[in-house]
């Protein structure tokens, strides 16, 4: 047992389980939900353009849930990325060079500018070694903010889910989109990788950690522990690797604030101050698959502490106040 890491690496756990994904699942991230759902809870003093005022304790992931297109404005993240929406937001395309997006009905492939840009640069290094390119799992919704399943964060266009399953063709019909599952790189006991975890999983997380608009890469501890093993010298990259809980049907891709976006706020702690300037591959790591386990299997007794709001229980007071301007935009 890891004990003298337990209640630092606990609250550390906390903290990024509601920055994290959140749902995953074999589908490569969240859950369902949609524009159709969020419209059928839409009060009818709110109407969809957001022209009218907000009814005060409606739901936020229920009025930028509602939204089908991105806000007319100049491309814009605002807040934090479990805590924010996004103005500006450009669609990925369904099917590029070396890519399609996936689960096309969540209508969440959405991102800025500076996030498509990314993907097409790990697609291109995910074709170099023989993958046909990514299958793309959820971005933002079309106008950001909380959503009505699935994820905590991806409120701000900057995080993207890219599927473990190495693509083998990108001429899926959107059913194909809808029924494919993407694979589990993870043993069943967690504590390892599986037959699926291949040289070319480490080599495209290593290009993504690589990329210098890249602030954080999120992906089950097995993989980061095979990574560790594996990486030899060229340790550097695998400082903005981060165990989480679940990712091991995709990986979570998490951009910096982009230069000049000031209402953007930054993820703290950063992967340095994780990390203590090291590589990350130190027994706060195998936290993950020690003490971590120990706690699913056997969890505390007594009563369980009280449940901390999360992204689906916010207002549109709990957001930055812009939130309010992205979603009464044209």
């Amino acid at each position: 047992m890891h004990r003298p890491f337990t209640l630092l690496t606990t609250a550390a756990a906390l903290a990024l389980a509601l920055a994290g994904c959140g749902g995953g699942g074999a589908g490569g991230g969240g859950g369902g939900g949609g524009d159709t759902a969020a419209a059928a809870e839409l009060p009818a003093a709110v109407s969809k353009s957001g022209a009218t005022a907000t009814p005060a304790g409606v739901k936020a992931n229920v009025l930028f849930g509602a939204k089908s297109t991105a806000s007319q404005q100049p491309p814009a993240p605002i807040g934090s990325y479990a805590k924010g929406c996004a103005a500006g937001l450009v669609p990925l395309p369904e099917t590029g060079p070396a890519w399609q997006a996936m689960r096309l009905d969540r209508n969440r492939n959405w991102g800025h500018p500076d996030l498509i840009a990314f993907i097409g640069r790990l697609a291109g290094a995910a074709q170099r070694q023989g993958w046909a390119g990514l299958y793309v799992g959820d971005l933002s919704q079309p106008r950001g903010g909380p959503m009505t399943s699935g994820h905590q964060s991806h409120q701000i266009g900057l995080d993207a889910d890219i599927w473990m399953l190495p693509p083998r063709r990108l001429d899926l019909t959107r059913a194909e989109r809808e029924s494919l599952s993407s694979i589990s790189i993870r043993s069943a006991d967690q504590r390892s990788v599986n037959e699926n975890w291949t040289p070319a999983h480490m080599a495209i997380l290593k290009a993504a950690a690589e990329d210098p608009a890249v602030d954080r890469v999120f992906v089950a501890a097995a993989a980061k522990i095979a990574m560790c093993r594996d990486a030899g010298r060229d340790r550097a990259w695998l400082q903005k690797i981060r165990p989480i809980q679940g990712h091991n049907h995709h990986f979570h891709v998490r951009l910096k604030c982009p230069r000049g976006a000031r209402g953007c706020t930054p993820q703290r702690p950063t992967v340095a101050e994780l990390s203590g300037g090291g590589d990350g591959c130190d027994e706060t790591l195998q936290w993950w698959v020690t003490d971590y386990l120990e706690m699913l299997r056997n969890p505390p007794k007594g009563p369980p502490p009280p449940r901390k709001r999360g992204a689906r229980d916010y207002t549109m007071a709990d957001l930055p106040a812009q939130c309010a301007e992205v979603l009464a935009s044209d």
